[in-house]
Order: structure tokens, then C-alpha cells, then sequence
């Protein structure tokens, strides 16, 4: 196998990831028209094409955290293979989430499932679980999950760490799926628990986009017991803080910067902390009218823009909006603080830093590296949702 240079791809880790991510498609692609060729082009080619695109924020991940742990030209090729098949799995998440919650659009193009329905002529439903699109994008997902398995397969073979990796890699598929059925099953009975909200961004979101992804570069490294917890208690800090963003940018977020509809949360009734963050807070103000104003309105399909954008002026009135912004960045801070104390090498645990403040969207403070006391205790900590097992 070729040794890589790791300092050429720290020079631009993107363009080094999308060279072997590019060329895994190709082959699978080439693969794929061998065996059908209708196939390969609605199905084979749009996995191909949607694992093409995205911020390459996990991979990159990976890739500074095998660095940062010591990391050098032995590993550098089995590390770009476990990020492509990293990015594979995310495909197929996205592609999977974009089915079950009737999403149209995905990065501000038509999703897998309306794309599919369109090019044959079909109108999906807004719940397109039964739809021609929504089952060929289910076979989409799965054929993106096959290709991340082999992927990471072909890089077992060239890394002395296979034993760990496997465990890590088994563990972040499962709770990816069990942080998707979690978010499922609180949209259908109704779950206002604030503590079910987050333990589900834990599994569903912080878990597999920070935790994992870190575990993974740094077990490439051979990095000890220390280096593993100090890596994965910052992952999770900020891994919670990116979905609390994300809420966020669910309800405030400009579509053309999310590429997604304005308030689409609230339509569909995600089961969001920030939404249970809101309850508590009419609850505790004694807010009937902000109470019924949730009940009725979040998770209706019926609902009007003018419904959705009272709920979003009332998330803003309650201190819903305030208070979870504020938890991100206390978050993001705590992660920074965490990875201070955390035996790294300088200049790429700098970059770790940077990855994970940007995708927690930490503010000055969090960048500080210090936090702020007080607010909302409705919710379980980070180290209790850790306690509870989420952590580990």
C-alpha cells in the first residue's frame, strides 16, 4: 500500500477525504452498472451523488483526532478509508431520516424519495413510508450503509487496531438507529419529557457526530485509555451542543443557509428540547394560553405559516430560544476545557477544537473555554445522561 504524507493532507483534509471518497464511488458505482443497469442509475448513482456532497465535518473529525492522539503516515491511509465509510453511514442516516419525516428537500435540493417520485411521474405522500420514492430511497439508505460496511472492511486490513475499531464502529451504527427509532417513538406518543428529548440527541446526533467519529481517529493512533475519555467527554459535550443548534436552526434558520423548510420541526412534532424546554417554562410562568398555543399547534400537518410563526415568537417570549442557545455554548465551553486537559498534540487538537466549536456553534465564551452557571435545570446534565450510559 502507498504511504501517505499526513502533512500534505493536513495542508487541506477535504480535498485528501474527497480523493478516496471519489474514487470509493467510482468503484462502487462501476460495480453497481455491472449488475443492473436501471439500478445503478436511479438508485447506485444518487447514494453516489449524495455522498459526493456534505461539510465533511465527521471525516474531518476522524481525521484531526489521529493526529491530535500521534497519528502519522502508518495510519494516514486506513484513517481516509474509515472517513469515507464514515460519510457513507451518514448518507445513508440522512437519506433514511429524510424518508420517515416526509422531508422534501435535503441541502436544498429535492430529497432522495421526492426526487425518485418525480422522475417517474409519481405524488408522493407527505409521509412517503408506503410511496414508489420512499421505498426506492429506503433501498438508497441500505445500499449507502453496505458500501460504509465495506469500506471500513478494506480498512481493518491495513491497521493493527482492528479489535477496538470494530467495537467502536458496531456500537455507532446501532445507536445511530436507536436514537432514530427514539425520535420516532416520542412523535407518536406524545413524549413533553425534556430528558427523553436529550437522551435521544445524545444517541441520535452527539453520539455519532462527535463521540464516534473522534474514537475512531484516535484508536487508529493507538491512543490510551486517557486520550479515549478525554476525547469522547468533549465529543459528547459538543455533539450535544450541535443538536441544540440544529433545534435551533429548525425553527429560526434561514432555508437558504439550511437548505430545509423554515419550522418544519414544529410541523412534523419533533420531539426537540427546545419545544420541552418551552412547556416547562409556561408551565412554570403560568402560561395557559402558550400551553394550548403548543398543543395545538406543534405536530399538525394542518397547521398554518401564521400557527408556526406564533410558536416560534412564543419559544422567543418564554426564554426557550435564550436558554437553549445558552446551554450550547456552556456545552461547547466544557468540551474546549475538556480538551485543554487532555494529553493531544498542539497544533491538531487545535483543529479538534475548531471542528467541534463550529459545528456547536460556540460563541465568545465557549471559545473562552469558560462557562456560565444558572438557568434551566429541567433536563438532566451531561454527566447524568453519561451516568446513564449515553456516555460511555
Amino acid at each position: 500500500m502507498r504511504i501517505l504524507d499526513p502533512r500534505s493532507i493536513d495542508r487541506d483534509v477535504p480535498a485528501a477525504l474527497d480523493h478516496v471518497i471519489d474514487d470509493l464511488l467510482g468503484r462502487r458505482l462501476a460495480e453497481a452498472r455491472v449488475v443492473e443497469g436501471t439500478f445503478a442509475a436511479d438508485i447506485a448513482g444518487r447514494v453516489a451523488a449524495f455522498a459526493a456532497g456534505g461539510g465533511r465535518r465527521r471525516s474531518q473529525l476522524l481525521w484531526w483526532s489521529l493526529r491530535a492522539a500521534g497519528g502519522g503516515a502508518d495510519e494516514a491511509g486506513a484513517a481516509l478509508r474509515v472517513a469515507a465509510a464514515v460519510e457513507l453511514v451518514q448518507t445513508c442516516a440522512l437519506i433514511h431520516d429524510d424518508v420517515m419525516d416526509g422531508s422534501r428537500l435535503r441541502r436544498g435540493s429535492p430529497s432522495v424519495h421526492v426526487a425518485l417520485d418525480r422522475q417517474y411521474g409519481e405524488d408522493g405522500p407527505d409521509r412517503p413510508l408506503g410511496g414508489f420514492g420512499g421505498s426506492g430511497a429506503v433501498l438508497a439508505g441500505d445500499l449507502a450503509l453496505a458500501w460504509a460496511d465495506d469500506a471500513f472492511a478494506e480498512a481493518l486490513l491495513t491497521t493493527p487496531h482492528s479489535a477496538g475499531l470494530g467495537a467502536r464502529w458496531r456500537a455507532m451504527r446501532t445507536e445511530m438507529v436507536a436514537g432514530q427509532y427514539l425520535d420516532l417513538q416520542t412523535q407518536v406518543t406524545g413524549s413533553r419529557s425534556a430528558g427523553r428529548a436529550m437522551r435521544t440527541a445524545v444517541l441520535k446526533t452527539a453520539r455519532y457526530s462527535a463521540v464516534h467519529p473522534l474514537l475512531l481517529g484516535a484508536l487508529l493512533a493507538g491512543a490510551g485509555e486517557r486520550t479515549l475519555r478525554g476525547l469522547g467527554r468533549a465529543g459528547l459535550c459538543a455533539g450535544i451542543a450541535f443538536q441544540l443548534r440544529n433545534d435551533l436552526q429548525g425553527v429560526f434558520g434561514d432555508p437558504r443557509r439550511t437548505g430545509k423548510p423554515a419550522r418544519e420541526d414544529l410541523r412534523t412534532g419533533k420531539a426537540t428540547y427546545l419545544v420541552a424546554v418551552a412547556r416547562t417554562l409556561c408551565v412554570r410562568a403560568g402560561d395557559a394560553e402558550g400551553l394550548r398555543l403548543l398543543d395545538s399547534v406543534v405536530g399538525s400537518p394542518s397547521a398554518t405559516e401564521r400557527e408556526l410563526c406564533r410558536v416560534a415568537d412564543l419559544l422567543e417570549s418564554c426564554g426557550a430560544r435564550a436558554h437553549v442557545a445558552g446551554r450550547a455554548d456552556r456545552l461547547c465551553a466544557r468540551a474546549v476545557r475538556t480538551l485543554r486537559q487532555t494529553e493531544l498534540v498542539p497544533g491538531p487538537a487545535g483543529e479538534v477544537t475548531r471542528l467541534l466549536l463550529d459545528a456547536g456553534g460556540g460563541g465568545a465564551e465557549a471559545r473562552a473555554g469558560t462557562a456560565a452557571g444558572g438557568g434551566f435545570s429541567g433536563a438532566p446534565s451531561v454527566r447524568a445522561v453519561a451516568a446513564s450510559g449515553a456516555g460511555r
